[in-house]
């Protein structure tokens, strides 16, 4: 159903979306969940936006455990996915819908490597920096659980998650080059699974000497 502007779906994408979204060369997407715990609290929404300002919500079922359109989309090697703190989204994703994402751009990583001047890299600041817009972070903490009666509020909050990302990416992108730090973003990006599979496998700190 069409919601403010935005498209909310169940369960996964419709065909449709899957398609436009599939033909675009790279996609913003956010998530909520119940908590920050992976193994305790559950992926409720999957948010998306493509170049054109196309956002969709999709809600998550409790219990459910596969989005075969949405899988597809996530994993094809031809669309970039942009997150923002990517290796929470990416680690609930696996854990939930066994989704493995790829390819990868993070914006907090990009945001740290490229932004030294400052040490605020929330997505918040972010979008407040270069994209010129205020995010209203009031939901940001509610419950998401409830997936069939969230408020206008939330959804709206959901939406706007995305709909920042592509912009902001693009201007990360360009200090990062200018600074000569474009490589080994790139770099950490690469490594963003591997920290994923020891997140989920409750490992810490492992690079740390003691």
């Amino acid at each position: 159903m069409e919601l403010q502007d935005f498209q909310v779906c169940d369960r996964d994408l419709s065909e449709e979306l899957y398609h436009k979204y599939l033909a675009e060369s790279q996609i913003a997407v956010d998530t909520e969940t119940m908590g920050l715990i992976y193994q305790r609290d559950r992926l409720c929404l999957v948010q998306l936006c493509d170049s054109k300002d196309r956002v969709s919500v999709i809600r998550i079922a409790k219990g459910q455990t596969e989005a075969p359109l949405l899988k597809q989309l996530l994993e094809a090697a031809d669309v970039m996915k942009v997150f923002h703190f990517a290796r929470f989204d990416l680690a609930m994703l696996r854990q939930n819908l066994g989704i493995d994402v790829k390819p990868i751009f993070c914006t907090k990583i990009a945001s740290k490597l490229a932004r030294t001047y400052t040490s605020n890299h929330g997505l918040k600041d972010v979008v407040r920096e270069l994209e010129l817009v205020e995010l209203d972070k009031t939901s940001q903490s509610s419950d998401w659980g409830n997936a069939a009666n969230l408020s206008d509020e939330q959804l709206q909050y959901a939406a706007n998650d995305v709909r920042y990302l592509l912009g902001a990416k693009q201007k990360l992108v360009n200090m990062l080059k200018r600074e000569g730090r474009w490589e080994l973003t790139q770099q950490c990006f690469e490594v963003l699974p591997v920290m994923v599979s020891l997140d989920l496998l409750h490992y810490k700190n492992i690079f740390e000497h003691h």
